[in-house]
């Protein structure tokens, strides 16, 4: 799912390439993509795209008249920009909003069509997308420890909720706990003010690197690949493979949907935390410290 770094770089270029444009078109191509009935999508047309900006992980085009099309990209859900009038990909195509400049596409691939698209006008129906969560690149440790201590949760629960934190998802919390060096299973009610100040350092520190990492990639164009999992993560997708600090082999903790990807050597203190399905078939064999682990590994032959 494209997260802060990626958003904030989709609606920068966005900006950049359409910004002060009449809407010339707006393209569905699937009956699923549109979530609203009102505003309808024909009053949208002529408009000028008056801004770009982001709610969450949530890509929000203002046009004339507090008109706004909110675009929520999901786990699957790209945006791709071609020249005008660019026809819609077979399969993935959902929507295109065409400009003189060239036409936004919105693609999905797969087939559980959790992307989508809101079309609000004014402010009210604008803000029913904000869900609470702090920016931890606009506010202060004091602010960042408030919005976590509301509730006792998991650090990587509370950094993925939106309603305690804004734009972060499973991959990039993965590599701020990994450099806050916090495991990801550690309550949000036993930590103290130094290492709630560690991680937010590590939060801001993460996203910015990966920010400009992404815009200096992108330079004058479009993002194109857009992916969770990057060679130069420490930890997120690294499953079995060294630790860049520490050199110990990554682990991952499987849940739901998701995952969660920790150093122990790192972020536990060895310890080799517990993956429900494994542990419980493994039963006692489950390994609980690396030296366990690595006990467990083939040996290479001379």
């Amino acid at each position: 799912m494209p997260e802060l770094p990626e958003i904030t770089v989709y609606v920068e270029r966005l900006q950049a390439l359409a910004r002060g444009q009449s809407l010339q078109a707006l393209r569905l191509g699937s009956p699923f993509i549109l979530r609203t009935v009102e505003p309808r999508p024909e009053t949208f047309l002529g408009r000028a795209l008056e801004s770009v900006g982001r709610i969450g992980k949530r890509i929000v085009m203002e046009f004339g008249g507090e008109h706004y099309a909110v675009i929520h990209l999901m786990i699957a859900g790209r945006l791709v920009w071609r020249p005008p009038a660019a026809a819609l990909p077979r399969r993935v195509g959902l929507a295109a909003f065409d400009f003189p400049a060239g036409s936004l596409l919105l693609t999905e691939a797969g087939s559980k069509h959790r992307a989508s698209l809101h079309l609000v006008s004014g402010a009210a129906g604008l803000a029913s997308f904000d869900r609470g969560g702090v920016d931890v690149l606009q506010v202060s440790p004091e602010v960042f420890a408030a919005a976590l201590r509301r509730q006792s949760r998991t650090l990587k629960r509370a950094l993925t909720d939106p309603t305690i934190v804004d734009g972060i998802g499973n991959a990039y919390s993965d590599e701020i706990l990994h450099r806050a060096r916090l495991s990801p299973f550690v309550l949000t009610c036993t930590l103290d003010d130094g290492a709630i100040s560690k991680l937010h350092r590590a939060a801001a520190q993460v996203l910015r690197e990966w920010i400009a990492r992404l815009r200096e990639e992108t330079g004058s164009g479009f993002p194109e690949r857009v992916t969770p999992f990057r060679k130069e993560m420490a930890v997120h997708g690294k499953f079995g493979q060294a630790c860049p600090v520490c050199g110990a082999p990554v682990q991952r903790v499987v849940y739901a949907e998701n995952e969660a990807n920790y150093c122990p050597g790192c972020q536990t203190g060895g310890r080799i935390l517990a993956d429900r399905s494994l542990s419980r078939l493994l039963k006692d064999d489950w390994p609980r410290t690396l030296e366990e682990l690595e006990k467990l590994r083939p040996r290479s032959r001379d």
